[in-house]
């Protein structure tokens, strides 16, 4: 990051600062200090780092910002509320960048759309993003932190859990242009509906200058409600006419996607090497950023050509005779329905989906599951395996619906042990669960034992 004086750092947070001297670099974890750095005390649900300011100093922070007298004189800046304070911080440190940088949110894909936008705005700019999951009230900000000189762009990604979030997070992010992907369930339990996440996720739009135009998914039926204000509304889809960004001549392929993109002034043809009807909305959104900033939509498109999924998102993998689709980052209605439509289209001797529990739903959980076991039966699998208390209702609809072979387990072991006995050559086989199910530690175990047998 860019030198700041701890003098200039108080007056941004509303405190003051008798320091002198610069730091270079912010932490929040006093095991990742940095010699003269600043160290912000963040209070969380099971630690306040408000009780680590001293032993920040000593491992050789300059100065700490805090919530209480920690007894470091000078070398504290005081503030109501650090978490609050970081985001203001970050806020006029971005400030300083006179560089375009687009926002993106919504309820399944913002990540891959985070990717996908990074990849098309690299075309012409030096473009940061946040990294990983680094998309809350405390990943947004250390992300605009690593801003630097040389970035010309950049992508950030807000996620949220409960009204009021990505309001705060956009009024340091200062997006040029806003994404938002769609509107699911995802949160709904603190939300109350689908009326109340289309309103969160609105919230983008309280950071933006009034001239900044807003991309949608014109085919989401919330987004289509949308009038949001002075802002230039930029449509993409595959069913809906106004979209501006709009995708037909669609040809799936168990490796990927086939389309041509219409856009103003042309189209182009494009090979995309993710499959999935999902990823083609992923695309169109990126494409339509890029545009905003003066990237030709066949250049954006010819960068997505290469583009790899990040992470434990859809990622294909063959090995053994069989095709493994690891996709363990996150899971909700929306994108269960459509890895399973992905898995679905593949050419394989048996199709097997390894489902685990979807998290914060409220009371649509039971029914959304049960979802789930219907999507699967229509998409054509042949075998269901659950993980999961609340994926139990899969299991139950996957039957309902005729298919032969499901399995529950509440222990990850005994699934390991009964999948990898169960699969043979031809296979295609589907891990889609919640972050916080940690399916990956199944698919590593039937790799581990795949291994041994092969």
């Amino acid at each position: 990051m860019k030198p700041m004086t701890f003098k200039e750092a108080a007056a941004a947070v509303g405190s003051q600062s008798e320091l002198e001297g610069r730091f270079a670099d912010i932490s929040t974890d006093t095991r990742k200090i940095i010699p003269d750095s600043l160290f912000i005390a963040i209070r969380g649900e099971n630690f306040d780092g408000n009780d680590f300011a001293a032993k920040a100093v000593e491992l050789g922070a300059s100065a700490v910002l805090c919530e209480r007298d920690c007894g470091l004189g000078e070398r504290q800046i005081l503030v109501k509320d650090t978490r609050a304070a970081l985001l203001e911080l970050a806020g006029y440190y971005r400030s300083l960048f006179k560089i375009p940088v687009v926002g993106i949110t919504g309820s399944v894909g913002k990540t891959t759309t985070k990717e996908m936008t990074h990849a098309v705005m690299s075309v012409k700019y030096n473009t940061l993003k946040n990294e990983g999951n680094l998309n809350n009230e405390i990943g947004v900000p250390l992300t605009l932190f690593k801003l630097e000189k040389s970035h010309e762009a950049a992508v950030i990604e807000m996620g949220m859990s409960g009204f009021g979030e990505i309001e705060r997070m956009t009024k340091a992010v200062r997006p040029d242009a806003a994404i938002i992907s769609n509107i699911g369930v995802s949160h709904i339990e603190k939300l109350g509906s689908r009326e109340g996440i289309l309103r969160a996720k609105l919230e983008i739009l309280q950071g933006m200058k009034s001239d900044a135009p807003v991309i949608l998914n014109g085919d989401d039926e919330m987004l289509v409600t949308v009038r949001p204000g002075a802002h230039p509304v930029i449509y993409y889809g595959i069913n809906n006419e106004n979209s501006m960004f709009k995708a037909f001549d669609i040809t799936s392929k168990e490796t990927g996607t086939d389309m041509t993109v219409g856009f103003s002034g042309g189209s182009a043809r494009v090979s995309l090497p993710f499959p999935g009807r999902h990823n083609i909305y992923n695309a169109l959104a990126a494409t339509a950023a890029g545009s905003v900033f003066g990237i030709d939509p066949a250049d954006a498109l010819k960068a997505l050509k290469n583009y790899v999924p990040a992470g434990m998102r859809q990622r294909i993998n063959k090995k053994y005779g069989m095709t493994f689709i690891e996709d363990c980052y996150n899971a909700s209605p929306d994108s269960q329905a459509a890895a399973l439509a992905v898995l679905g289209e593949m050419k394989a001797g048996r199709r097997i989906a390894v489902i685990g529990d979807m998290l914060e739903l409220g009371e649509v959980s039971p029914q959304a599951h049960y979802q789930v076991g219907v999507k699967a039966a229509e998409n054509g699998i042949d075998a269901v395996f659950t993980y999961g208390e609340r994926s139990l209702e899969t299991a139950k609809a996957a039957r309902e619906a005729g298919i032969a072979e499901v399995e529950s387990f509440s222990d990850k072991e005994e699934l390991s042990e009964t999948l990898a006995s169960y699969l043979k050559k031809d296979d295609a086989v589907l891990f889609k669960a919640s972050r916080g199910m940690k399916l990956e530690d199944v698919i590593y175990s039937v790799y581990s034992a795949l291994d041994k047998s092969n």
